[in-house]
């Protein structure tokens, strides 16, 4: 009898790399459970309860993801301008569609999530 893959990572304490740390600072997919691997309609319902619940921090990571955006944007405009560098400018002007990218995603899962009713 083994334990549950949801309950693994509460069993031992894993230590906390940087890396991890960073992940969970930008990405917010751990904070969710597979609806479609609930083996039962009362499963089903609990795990969609538990991404309802956990949707309150989505807005969270709108902001930050929001600074990353503004971030790169505004160091596109200074390697564009001031240091005259075109490609270093198009990086970070590129990144800042990716952000911005992201950010849609995110409000549009929040939109969904807060929105939902329960049948």
């Amino acid at each position: 009898m083994g334990i549950p893959p949801h309950r693994e990572e509460h069993a031992a304490p894993q230590e906390a790399s940087f890396g991890r740390t960073l992940y969970r600072f930008l990405f917010f997919d751990w904070l969710f459970r597979d609806v479609n691997a609930a083996r039962d309609l009362y499963e089903r319902h609990a795990v969609r309860q538990h991404n309802q619940r956990m949707s309150r921090y989505l807005p969270l990571y709108m902001r930050r993801w929001s600074v990353l955006a503004a971030c790169d944007f505004t160091l596109g405009i200074l390697f564009e301008r001031v240091m005259q560098a075109t490609v270093l400018s198009a990086w970070f002007f590129t990144w800042s569609c990716v952000t911005v990218t992201g950010i849609v995603i995110i409000t549009v899962m929040w939109l969904f999530l807060a929105s939902a009713r329960m049948p």
